[in-house]
């Protein structure tokens, strides 16, 4: 016989609980009695916070040593009392993503009981998707460095962020790094934050080079903290406050801290002192209060002379691009100003044939005001699970979208360029800056999901363009000899040389 069903009652709701006794963390014994035990005693805290706010689900039904995964869409035995929210799929498969709200204790205690250890909510309140409250800047220090280093990083952006007479707020991540949260709570888009919290880490990254990166290549980040500015963006998730992290054999919190504390930590080096396990947290709660409080109602506009920079600046990973290049003799677009990025709609990509000393396949996407590109030589797989090497190459300029025509021979890249592919895609998971991102392209030849994945290897920027999803039909060779804007064959551009291409350039920034 099974055993009998078990339930809890949190304010009125009945609510199912199973494997009360499972071991979720071994090293300390925790049960799933005590991590829920904790969401409960936590909730009067916790709740604020993660109100209104969607949240991606990280379960480990078998404790933190086990398999874990995450869970977007509500799952089907979802209880019809918990609140959940429709947002639009990035595919195009025309439905929604029905997102979890925590909004009440029972809700809580359902997903605890799901071993949903860790709470990860969006930036934005629904139903204002595009509309972040905050802007955070995550960061993680690299082999060689720890929390304090990240602490000594978080002062100095913290100076930065009270130049422009804007309070910010520090968390630990209750992992290896931090948080710093600059509350905003007034009406203003991922497409502003985003390029603000990017500009202030590339500022840092230049003043502090041998503490800060910006970049998240990992041979560029030992002993150094990466500041993660690629967090502000709608479909990126940060750990919340207060929630448990699966990260270590105990549980620890992600935590508000004071600055005092941070300073007091630096000056004694006291790295302990900086993790939190349950008690320490509940006895702080009751002890000094809610520390991230003031984050859920400060107003703060971000400053018009950094957005007026950002908009009259041209990124500067264009440099590696520009330099390759002589303007006068190539008809390629040179880099213009920054734009930025269309956050809650679709991003553009396009796929550009390339007859240069080998011929190949340049896969680009439009992201943060400029093209990330990769050279696939064997051109994008179209069966399930095939894998292709993507070498990645230096930004384009978004002016290169519809770029089709000749390099002058001498020039970087010198050969014919045809417009292979165009369309626009959606990131449906994954982080690029972390070296995977699962992408769905809507384009004239390619449609259906890839994934973009880097190489273990940190010394070799190596990536792989992988078909997930469902298989497309190859392509014809005729078709693969065609441009989708002016329907010539490679030949036939290469024979019209200058007669293709108009570039409508601005001229070097």
């Amino acid at each position: 016989m099974g055993k009998k069903q078990q339930y809890l009652t949190v304010d009125g709701r009945k609510i199912p609980v199973s494997n009360l006794e499972k071991v979720l963390y071994p090293e300390s014994r925790v049960t799933k009695t005590q991590v829920i035990d904790y969401y409960l005693r936590i909730s009067s805290w916790l709740l604020p916070h993660l109100k209104d706010r969607p949240v991606t689900l990280k379960r480990y039904p078998n404790g933190v040593t086990g398999e874990y995964f995450y869970e977007k869409d509500a799952p089907g035995f979802t209880p019809e009392w918990v609140k959940t929210f429709p947002i639009p799929r990035r595919d195009s498969s025309g439905t929604d993503i029905r997102y979890i709200l925590i909004n009440d204790r029972p809700t809580v205690v359902w997903l605890a009981n799901l071993a949903n250890l860790e709470i990860h909510p969006f930036l934005h309140h629904v139903p204002h998707i595009d509309r972040p409250t905050w802007v955070v800047f995550d960061l993680d220090p690299d082999e060689g460095a720890d929390i304090l280093t990240c602490a000594r990083v978080a002062f100095i952006l913290r100076d930065v962020l009270t130049r422009l007479e804007m309070r910010s707020f520090a968390k630990v991540s209750g992992s290896k790094g931090l948080q710093v949260y600059v509350p905003l709570n007034t009406k203003v888009t991922y497409a502003e934050t985003q390029p603000f919290a990017k500009a202030v880490a590339e500022l840092l990254a230049a003043s502090h080079p041998e503490l800060i990166v910006a970049d998240m290549a990992k041979v560029l980040r030992r002993r150094k903290v990466f500041i993660d500015w690629s967090q502000n963006a709608d479909f990126k998730t940060t750990v919340g406050v207060y929630s448990l992290r699966a990260k270590n054999l105990r549980p620890f919190v992600s935590a508000p801290v004071e600055w005092d504390e941070l300073a007091t930590a630096m000056d004694k080096e006291d790295v302990e002192s900086l993790f939190f396990g349950v008690e320490d947290i509940i006895e702080r709660l009751r002890r000094v209060g809610d520390l991230f409080k003031p984050v859920l109602t400060i107003k703060q506009t971000l400053p018009r002379q950094v957005l007026r920079y950002i908009a009259s600046h041209t990124p500067p990973s264009l440099d590696r691009y520009a330099r390759k290049r002589d303007f006068a003799k190539t008809r390629e677009p040179a880099p213009s100003r920054v734009r930025a990025s269309r956050q809650g709609s679709r991003r553009r990509f396009v796929v550009q044939k390339h007859a240069a000393s080998h011929l190949h396949y340049d896969f680009r996407l439009e992201m943060h005001g400029v093209l990330k590109s990769w050279a696939v030589p064997k051109g994008p797989p179209y069966a399930k699970g095939d894998k292709r090497l993507a070498m990645p190459t230096e930004d384009h300029p978004l002016e290169y979208l519809d770029f089709e025509g000749i390099i002058p021979k001498g020039q970087y890249g010198g050969g014919t360029v045809m417009v292979w592919d165009i369309g626009t895609y959606e990131p449906l998971e994954g982080n690029y800056y972390k070296g995977y991102l699962r992408i769905h392209l809507n384009g004239r030849k390619l449609k259906g999901e890839w994934d973009l994945v880097r190489s273990r290897d940190a010394e070799r920027q190596v990536w792989y363009l992988i078909k997930t999803g469902a298989s497309m039909r190859s392509i014809s060779k005729k078709r693969d000899d065609t441009s989708v804007l002016s329907s010539r064959s490679m030949g036939e551009i290469a024979e019209a040389a200058d007669a293709t291409w108009q570039s409508n350039r601005r001229g070097a920034a």
